[in-house]
């Protein structure tokens, strides 16, 4: 595992991380903070322009940040929203970490469209995320629309929109530590100061652990290890005024992560940078916003194949270098038209390329005989608009539509020989046709105040998403299983239609949502047939492997209903509740016809969170949290099974004084098994065990 040197000067501060949000306790007289005591929906940090009111319409959760857990693990708590594997960033593989909603899942690519301030996140390569790259960054709040068709955030929307927030910092040095079992070590900076009307923001985290063994107890074997991992980034953002109307924003970021998957030949390593500006009017009557950004990413990951009784691994695969590129704008203008009406007209591009670098086919362990380069490049352009209309005191109403123009160039997949008797020879050396296509999308709906507490609204959408050059261009297995890329796919397109109900009386939040999904031309990992055999674009598959392909399924169908509930018991004393069913399943035919009418892979018809959490003005405090997944399948032919997972955390905080507060929390305190993965051998990976830690923050100023 690397080392990272430069990390150790955050440390020594610090030596012990990741405990609540303190400093926000300490900003309760600061208009632009949020105060933990209030755990009423947090105001959102505006950072581009105002939602509009035709937003109503839509299936919306807000949510603040939890610096208690990840990014990634703040947000399971919201209903209907789930990554392709139930890990998180510590022990999964990078690339499975794709998130969706709606049980529109299947494979490990993002069917959820994330945004940080406004830029899309999805890995440029393969369209997952890299969830360690987001502890490092001052955030404030979340928004989570459910449904496809973003409308003004442009393609790959087909299950929803994730927005994230960068947060208002002011003048605040805050540093941060925790100590927690199987010596995991977490760590963060925050450091902020006014310049003149301009803010600047510097924050920093670093995280490492022995990490546990994934394979369960029972099942190991001599090859079988704690899969330890190792994890930094740094970001910087400064906000400054160029004019009495125009926010000028911008943004740079870095992070490095490194896992390891439980035993020899299998480790992972992600890096990548990004850098935004952004220019935001939000005063004059033309509003507008203009933005552009880069994200560069790198990552290699080795693959070990482990014998049936686990005490003996040879390397079989190492991508042994992947670079992605992603580059795009948006512009977005709001003209004047009226008090009752809010118009929004624009147009964004994306352009994303990458190459897989890879050597399998290993005649020992550091030898391989063949390698594969493949790749290409993709990108979108389109343009938007909507408008929303206060029809009635009670009634808002909106729409808008999109046309969006694609392409897929430069493909290509090449595989060489690389040891004797002919070193060098081209195996293949395939060159794919450029293609191109139009869609044509859009939404609509309502809101309707029926009370002052009461307000019903519906929406109906269209969405679609482009195929990943990873899901085009690489074939890949994992343990005897083999999947071959499909350069044919064709883009995702969502249909679906939703009602719900709001009810908010102050104390008492409840939300109940039903929806229907249909996503044609899904992309999922078609099994076509078990080994032993030598099958196009994958060669040779053992005789306990089985043989995939990419493909567009006919569909895939999803309907059920999201309930958020949300209660002020007493000051300072909130509960809150979530649930989500979801009945998928799946349209196939063809080569698909076998697994026509099963549910996808990965997605459980039940899901399920609970919290209450107690908090003083001083920052003191308690909470107590609950999640349920329900049984999923590994894979398309449903055969494998996942079982149910329940898991509490727990948190308790105190204030010495009002600079320095101590924590202690605990991680699946029942320390349940919560199964991530099955193999065609029935050998079953867990995610996280119990894990207790205890830590300090303080603020200096």
């Amino acid at each position: 595992m690397r080392k990272y040197y430069f990390a150790l000067p955050l440390l020594a501060p610090l030596c012990l991380a990741s405990v609540p949000a303190w400093g926000q306790v300490q900003a309760e007289n600061d208009e632009d903070r949020i105060v933990i005591a209030d755990m009423r929906l947090p105001e959102i940090v505006v950072t581009g322009l105002p939602a509009l009111r035709g937003d109503e319409a839509y299936s919306a959760t807000e949510t603040m940040l939890d610096s208690t857990q990840s990014v990634e693990n703040s947000l399971r708590d919201v209903p209907g929203l789930q990554q392709f594997r139930r890990s998180d960033a510590r022990s999964a593989n990078p690339t499975s970490q794709g998130v969706t909603l709606r049980g529109l899942g299947g494979n490990a690519s993002s069917r959820a469209l994330l945004l940080l301030d406004g830029v899309p996140q999805a890995d440029p390569f393969g369209g997952w995320v890299a969830w360690p790259g987001y502890d490092a960054l001052a955030l404030n709040s979340a928004r989570i629309t459910r449904g496809g068709g973003s409308g003004a955030d442009g393609q790959g929307a087909v299950s929803g929109t994730i927005e994230l927030f960068s947060d208002k910092v002011g003048d605040r040095i805050e540093l941060g530590a925790a100590y927690g079992s199987r010596n995991s070590v977490d760590a963060d900076l925050l450091f902020g100061r006014e310049l003149g009307q301009g803010q600047l923001t510097i924050s920093a985290n670093y995280a490492r652990g022995d990490g546990f063994i994934p394979i369960i107890e029972g099942q190991r074997g001599s090859v079988d290890r704690p899969a330890e991992y190792e994890q930094a980034g740094l970001a910087v953002r400064f906000v400054a005024p160029l004019s009495d109307n125009v926010e000028l924003q911008s943004n740079v970021r870095a992070f490095i992560d490194d896992r390891e998957r439980g035993f020899a030949f299998s480790e992972n390593h992600n890096d990548g940078a990004d850098a935004s500006i952004r220019l935001v009017d939000r005063y004059s009557d033309w509003q507008w916003s203009a933005l552009a950004y880069l994200q560069i990413r790198n990552f290699d990951v080795s693959f070990g194949g482990v014998a049936d009784d686990r005490n003996s691994v040879s390397r079989v695969f190492e991508q042994f270098n992947v670079p992605s590129t992603g580059l795009g704008a948006r512009f977005e203008v709001r003209p004047p038209v009226g008090d009752d009406v809010e118009l929004r007209i624009g147009g964004d591009w994306r352009r994303t390329e990458g190459t897989t670098n890879e050597n399998f086919f290993f005649a020992d362990n550091d030898t391989p005989r063949r390698s594969r380069r493949a790749g290409g490049s993709t990108a979108t352009y389109g343009g938007f608009v909507e408008a929303s209309v206060q029809a009635s005191d009670a009634l808002v109403l909106t729409g808008g539509g999109r046309i969006d123009f694609w392409s897929i160039d430069n493909g290509f997949r090449r595989e060489i020989e690389l040891i004797s008797p002919f070193p060098g020879a081209v195996r293949s050396d395939e060159k794919f046709a450029n293609r191109s296509g139009n869609e044509f999308t859009g939404r609509g709906g309502f809101a309707y105040q029926a009370t002052d507490m009461l307000t019903l609204r519906g929406a109906a959408y269209l969405g679609w998403r482009l195929p990943t050059l990873n899901e085009l261009f690489r074939p890949f297995r994992v343990g005897d299983d083999a999947t071959a890329a499909n350069e044919l796919l064709e883009p995702e397109r969502v249909k679906g239609a939703e009602l719900g109900v709001d009810w908010d009386n102050g104390p008492v939040r409840l939300g109940l949502t039903a929806f229907y999904n249909q996503l044609d031309n899904a992309v999922a990992n078609v099994t076509l047939d078990n080994g032993p055999g030598v099958f196009p674009g994958v060669g040779f598959v053992s005789p306990d492997g089985t043989y995939s392909q990419r493909q567009n399924l006919e569909a895939i169908r999803s309907k059920g209903f999201e309930i958020d509930a949300e209660f002020d018991l007493v000051e300072g004393l909130t509960f809150r509740a979530a649930y989500s069913y979801v009945d998928a399943e799946v349209d196939g035919t063809g080569a698909a016809a076998a697994i026509d009418g099963l549910r996808p892979a990965q997605i459980p018809r039940h899901n399920a969170s609970g919290s209450i959490r107690w908090e003083s003005d001083n920052g003191s405090g308690a909470s107590l949290s609950a999640r349920y997944a329900g049984q999923q399948f590994e894979d398309d032919v449903n055969i494998l099974s996942l079982a149910d997972a329940f898991t509490i955390d727990g948190r308790m905080a105190l204030a010495v004084n009002d600079r320095l507060l101590v924590e202690t929390r605990v991680e699946n305190l029942l320390d349940a098994r919560v199964e991530t993965a099955v193999s065609s051998n029935g050998i079953i990976e867990r995610a996280f065990p119990r894990t207790f830690w205890i830590g300090l923050r303080v603020e200096i100023e």
